[in-house]
């Protein structure tokens, strides 16, 4: 028995896509307030985006994920990036 998909298949009822590029950006706040860090994902090449507002800490774990990661997928209804695939049993 094979599960039947809902039709039409669009490009908003794909909820994970692959993550092909990325790029932090910081906009200065006012004087003496501090500014606001944005990440903008680019997902399967393009198919879709996403920008994600984020503090500087944040900001700092994500580059050193996202540079050490060989795949990472964004699950766009949860609003959660999934760094890598392990196989079960391995580290």
């Amino acid at each position: 028995m094979t599960p039947t998909p809902e039709q039409p298949i669009t490009d908003d009822s794909i909820r994970v896509r692959q993550l092909s590029h990325y790029q932090f950006t910081w906009v200065a706040g006012e004087p003496g307030a501090p500014g606001t860090w944005t990440l903008q994902l680019v997902l399967d090449h393009g198919a879709w985006e996403e920008v994600l507002t984020i503090d500087a800490d944040d900001a700092d774990n994500l580059q050193d994920l996202l540079s050490t990661a060989e795949t990472v997928y964004y699950d766009i209804g949860r609003r959660t990036l999934m760094f890598g695939t392990t196989k079960a049993g391995h580290h």
